[in-house]
């Protein structure tokens, strides 16, 4: 009797377990991981690991249509869109935490880009992904030394040339 005779549908295979114990122990070990994202992730791991080797054994697509779903389906933010926003902060609509930036968040942690991000919760295309005291920060250290005051030369179609 062969392996894959022994094992029963709901069984995950030896490789597959080791490979489901890696991931959520790679992302269980980071300093910021909670209880609830570890077992978000747990979760969202057992039915594609578990499903993927009859998958794949028929040749199919399914497990990445299954994740390019997870990804792209409507999501209910983790906190109210109008509270995203602080002066100080920008927070994160996917798992609820504040930081500066979300552009290396987003990619990081939830893989995806600022246009999926904004896509995936109908945001507008100049919604802040940046907090509002950095940028004016930043804008005013760029004034202050110097930057965007120089003069270009216009090009006969009124765009600036190329020096």
């Amino acid at each position: 009797m062969s392996d894959a005779d022994r094992q029963t549908d709901s069984e995950a295979s030896p490789p597959q377990i080791e490979s489901f114990g890696h991931i959520v122990a790679a992302f269980a070990s980071r300093e910021a991981a909670t209880v609830d994202e570890i077992m978000q992730l747990a979760e969202r791991l057992s039915p594609l690991l578990l499903g993927a080797e009859r998958q794949f054994a028929a040749g199919s697509d399914a497990v990445s249509n299954e994740i390019n779903a997870q990804q792209t389906s409507p999501v209910a933010p983790a906190l109210p869109i109008e509270n995203a926003v602080k002066q100080d902060k920008v927070f994160c609509l996917c798992c609820g935490r504040g930081f500066t930036m979300l552009k290396r968040h987003l990619k990081a942690e939830h893989g995806l880009t600022e246009d999926q991000y904004r896509a995936r919760f109908g945001l507008s295309d100049d919604f802040p992904l940046v907090a509002p005291s950095y940028s004016e920060r930043k804008a005013m250290y760029a004034k202050r030394i110097g930057l965007g005051k120089y003069e270009r030369e216009k090009s006969e179609y009124g765009q600036p040339s190329n020096p």
